[in-house]
């Protein structure tokens, strides 16, 4: 199953407090629910104005309903093609 990283514009979003953070975090997982068992929400990183999310998804469009559901922007959805990390340059 694909995985895709979104990049989401929200300025302040390093500001938002736990509770903010929580709500946004309990919407997302209600439409996830509604959606179906195909999408999953994989993690977010928290920057300045900015919120990167990973999820795994059939496809793009999945992606996009899930953020057109849940009132979030998706400024850029990006599908992972590959992943490495340290242990790659170990080859």
């Amino acid at each position: 199953m694909p995985k895709y990283l979104i990049e989401r514009e929200l300025p302040g979003a390093g500001n938002l407090t736990q509770q903010q953070l929580h709500g946004i975090s309990q919407k997302s997982c209600g439409v996830l629910r509604n959606l179906g068992p195909q999408i999953q929400w994989v993690q977010s990183y928290v920057t300045d104005n900015k919120i990167y999310c990973v999820y795994i998804a059939p496809n793009e469009q999945m992606v996009r309903e899930h953020a057109s559901q849940g009132g979030f922007p998706a400024n850029k959805i990006s599908e992972v093609k590959t992943m490495i990390d340290p242990t790659t340059a170990e080859g």
